[in-house]
């Protein structure tokens, strides 16, 4: 994405228990500035996974970035591990292994960024439109 966001936003956050819940409400309260209560709903459910495996499996504190495009809604959580999510399908009774596959479910497109200091990025976007 090569162009300026229209708008954007950020929030660090560490890992404690209340971090899942502090993204979602960073997610919702952001949206509703912008009048996206539309989005809200599928974007707040995609920080809510996204945010809980940087916690889980990155195990650093993790950035959330909210920036709006002409068209499309991106999402990110940065943390500091360069290990790369895999979308795996949870069988059965799994209590596990959903995350990605809801993120894949709910935004039009999802991928992993390395970064340049080790860590990585992982985005997913939504239709503005």
């Amino acid at each position: 994405m090569a162009a300026c966001p229209a708008w954007s936003y950020d929030i660090r956050l560490a890992i404690q228990p209340v971090s899942a819940s502090r993204a979602r409400d960073f997610v919702r309260r952001r949206l509703a500035e912008q009048g996206l209560e539309r989005l809200e709903d599928d974007v707040t459910l995609v920080v809510s996974e996204l945010a809980t495996n940087a916690m889980v499996h990155a195990q650093t504190p993790f950035t959330v970035c909210l920036q709006a495009f002409e068209r499309t809604l991106l999402l990110e959580v940065e943390d500091g591990c360069r290990t790369v999510p895999v979308l795996v399908a949870a069988r059965g009774l799994d209590t596990n292994g959903r995350g990605l596959s809801i993120v894949s479910l709910l935004s039009r497109d999802w991928g992993v960024n390395a970064r340049s200091d080790g860590g990585k990025s992982v985005w997913a976007e939504f239709d503005l439109v």
